[in-house]
């Protein structure tokens, strides 16, 4: 017998509200399971799948493929592989050709390493989906709504922030600095070797602040040998870096001092930092540059949030706003955050090149 509903009868809805219902629930659904497709490409990250498919001349059935992986997965396991694979391709990250192989896209190319052989990405997605990092997300809620003072729901989780993670975790601050270095080559491939090749021409000298392992130091010295670059970072970064070559190490802490050049870059360094900080690392490099009229500039590659007219980079940046915004005290920032930041500084003009897809090349001047 069926339960009648209480308060009298409720409106059937139409067939129109009906389809806008189902609809709303599969996006709901979609957003909520959206981390599986995270989690998916982490997976075939650290199976190696692309390079699998890679050396398999990029064409590959299933079954080939698990014999093919660095680490093959059991047998057992086939029709899961089958699932996962099913994801990544209806994400884009693979293809399928109508005989059922798997093909590598412009996405998947970008992972494949070829034995180190090749530039690619898969350090930064190892980073960005590491446990360390993943877990102060599933703490937003208690961030958000907790007094305990914390500014960062990654020290809220961790109990240190994200650097004294990285002394406590020597694996975790290597993979750091391999992701860091891993997108340096590509970035500064596409600044050097692109529209944003003249930003560089005419400078004599350069500091890379915050430079890590000097991959974008090195990518300007080979373009423009007559260059003097140098690097500044943290003495555990640089220590047992090999002395020598077309660039120069220097220990130290950029928020205390900057060796003077005619330029300075600052590459994914400000987005860490709060606006205080940034305002003092700024008037640092102030200090440390000639006038305007003498060639002195600051050269910042970061995200400008909104800096593009095209959806997906616009929705790109505001993750990553997010993310930093969990991670660190720092924040992507819009032009009108930039701007303020550089009046506070002492700067006078600025240009924003918006070349390199999510981020943009900034000419700060004094």
């Amino acid at each position: 017998m069926s339960q009648q509903p209480q308060g009298g009868s409720s409106r059937v809805p139409s067939s129109h509200e009906l389809r806008l219902l189902l609809q709303a629930t599969n996006e709901l659904m979609d957003h909520t399971l959206s981390f599986v497709r995270s989690m998916a490409l982490g997976c075939a990250v650290k199976l190696g799948v692309a390079d699998a498919i890679h050396r398999g001349g990029g064409h590959v059935f299933l079954h080939d493929l698990i014999a093919a992986l660095p680490n093959p997965v059991t047998a057992s396991k086939l029709p899961h592989l089958g699932r996962l694979m099913r994801v990544l391709t209806t994400s884009g990250v693979f293809a399928q050709a109508d005989d059922g192989a798997y093909c590598l896209t412009p996405v998947s190319s970008l992972l494949v390493s070829d034995g180190g052989k090749r530039k690619n990405q898969t350090q930064l997605v190892r980073l960005h989906l590491s446990p360390l990092v993943v877990s102060p997300f599933t703490n937003m809620a208690e961030w958000f709504t907790s007094d305990d003072g914390e500014d960062t729901a990654f020290k809220m989780t961790h109990g240190a922030d994200f650097w004294g993670v990285c002394e406590r975790h020597a694996e975790f601050s290597k993979l750091f600095n391999e992701a860091l270095a891993s997108d340096s080559q590509f970035i500064m491939d596409a600044a050097i070797h692109g529209a944003g090749r003249q930003v560089f021409e005419g400078i004599k000298s350069l500091v890379d602040v915050g430079g890590g392992t000097g991959e974008a130091a090195k990518a300007v010295a080979r373009a423009f040998p007559h260059i003097k670059c140098i690097v500044l970072d943290r003495p555990q970064v640089i220590d047992g870096i090999p002395a020598g070559g077309p660039v120069e190490f220097v220990g130290g802490d950029f928020m205390d001092f900057i060796p003077q050049a005619n330029a300075l870059l600052l590459k994914f360094v400000l987005h860490d930092w709060n606006d205080k900080d940034c305002v003092r690392i700024l008037r640092r490099c102030r200090e440390a540059i000639p006038p305007r009229q003498a060639g002195g500039k600051v050269i910042i590659i970061e995200i400008v949030v909104g800096s593009s007219s095209e959806a997906i980079y616009h929705a790109t940046q505001q993750l990553y706003d997010l993310h930093m915004s969990m991670v660190t005290p720092g924040m992507e920032r819009d032009e009108k955050e930039w701007c303020k930041l550089f009046m506070e500084s002492g700067f006078t003009k600025y240009k924003i090149n918006p070349l390199l897809g999510l981020r943009s090349i900034i000419e700060v001047f004094p």
